[in-house]
């Protein structure tokens, strides 16, 4: 499907006269997802992950087919249990984006699976059924 995508950017402020301009047409699965057959969504939980934007009940487009690298917000299975977290390379550990919560190091002996690679979020402003 797809949505008219305007030429302005919406103010938070005053709005524009000028923002009766269209630019076209913007289909979103174009715009989120890169690799149909290996994207699928997700629903975060908690507030570990609030300093990136990404808050309980928002819902993640997560990417298998991208290569993790430093930085980036990844889904695992740690210990058969999923978590998002910024993925460290480099002093190997799973880091959340709120500092209430500690690094999680990443050991040799835990089975660790990456799931994939969060592309995008998507947050709600309306409450949304169950």
């Amino acid at each position: 499907m797809k949505l008219i995508l305007y030429s302005h950017a919406v103010q938070a402020g005053f709005p524009s006269p000028a923002d009766d301009y269209k630019e076209g047409a913007l289909s979103l699965d174009d715009h989120l997802i890169e690799h149909p057959a290996a994207t699928y969504l997700a629903r975060a939980a908690g507030d570990s992950m609030e300093g990136v934007g990404i808050f309980d009940r928002d819902l993640l487009v997560i990417d298998r087919a991208l290569e993790p690298v430093q930085g980036d917000v990844i889904v695992v299975a740690l210990d058969g249990e999923l978590t998002c977290k910024i993925l460290d390379k480099k002093h190997q550990r799973l880091l959340a984006a709120n500092p209430d919560f500690r690094p999680i190091p990443i050991l040799n002996e835990q089975s660790l699976v990456i799931e994939g690679v969060v592309k995008a979020s998507i947050r709600y402003h309306r409450k949304q059924p169950c």
